[in-house]
């Protein structure tokens, strides 16, 4: 880890908060419980007891993995829906397959994103490709639900594959921190994702000893997710498998430590404009109201989500 990288930071375009800006400070810290998901494979659920209000506009996000599969031993899930919200699946090691309802799909590997609006209903799979499944291997990702306003909820699906060489890439002005931009605008570094509700998305490298002092959106709330290693966000440690609510600022500050004992610090950096409507969420949907649970559900049963493709992908299990 990390699947994208640079040899040398420093060609890359520095990126740094901007004299007396605002550190945001740590409100919330929690550690994320482990859980299965789909077929069976390993998870943390990163937003476990944090309420809806402080991750506005996110709504759920696991971190699958980090696992080493044996031969026979990848997993992933069976067919099955969504309405009203997005999903993001960012793969950092490892490889899985997406298909849908819809014709979108691909491979996701080392370092790529697809995005996938559910927008008014679709059917997708996620699975670990043929090769995987029978060599085993590494598999490390992240799946991000991000919520879609009331008069977003039933736009048409949409899927966007983001390969790794489209994210924006940035260092510190030391080159002690790497930056990756999967979508918003970060320190002027603009990532490649569209998407329906102004987020910013970054996945950042601190190296041993090394400070990195990022701009964020007053707007935007923010979050800071442990993936490997163990620094400090707003001069609060935290380690991998952790999440940090951050208050408000104009700045998120990261740090590593150095010295004997250093490592490499990686975290997941998100945030968004709160969308501040009342979510009713209940298994695959994520809707505005009861009703509207209740209708997806029905919806779903009576096929109006879509169906699953005449050629389709299998699950792994």
């Amino acid at each position: 880890m990390p699947a994208v990288t640079v040899d040398d930071p420093l060609v890359l375009a520095r990126i740094e908060a901007p004299a007396g800006a605002r550190i945001r400070p740590v409100t919330r810290l929690t550690s994320a419980p482990r859980a299965l998901e789909g077929e069976g494979f390993p998870v943390r659920r990163a937003f476990a007891g944090v309420p809806l209000a402080e991750l506005d506009p996110f709504v759920h996000m696991d971190q699958m993995g980090e696992v080493d599969y044996g031969p026979g031993e990848p997993k992933g899930t069976p067919w099955h829906p969504h309405r009203g919200f997005e999903t993001v699946t960012y793969m950092i090691d490892g490889a899985f397959e997406h298909h849908d309802s819809t014709g979108g799909g691909g491979l996701i590997a080392d370092g790529a994103t697809q995005w996938m609006t559910a927008g008014s209903g679709i059917l997708h799979i996620e699975t670990p490709p043929a090769a995987l499944v029978a060599s085993g291997g590494r598999f490390h990702g992240i799946q991000l639900w991000v919520n879609l306003p009331a008069a977003a909820k039933w736009v048409n699906p949409r899927y966007q594959d983001i390969g790794p060489g489209a994210i924006a890439l940035a260092s510190s002005p030391d080159g002690g921190a790497l930056v990756r931009v999967i979508t918003g605008e970060v320190g002027g570094r603009r990532g490649p994702g569209r998407t329906w509700t102004p987020i910013a998305l970054v996945h950042a490298t601190v190296s041993p000893g090394a400070r990195l002092v990022l701009p964020w959106p007053p707007a935007f709330n923010a979050l800071v997710y442990g993936l490997a290693g163990r620094g400090s966000t707003g001069g609060t440690p935290l380690r991998a498998g952790q999440l940090a609510v951050l208050g408000a600022g104009d700045a998120i500050a990261l740090e590593a430590p150095g010295g004997v004992g250093g490592a490499t610090f990686d975290v997941l950096l998100l945030g968004g404009r709160p969308i501040r409507e009342p979510v009713a969420a209940y298994g695959p949907f994520v809707m505005t109201t009861r009703a509207e649970l209740v209708q997806a559900f029905e919806d779903y049963r009576q096929g109006r989500l879509g169906q699953v493709p005449a050629e389709h992908l299998e699950p792994a299990g």
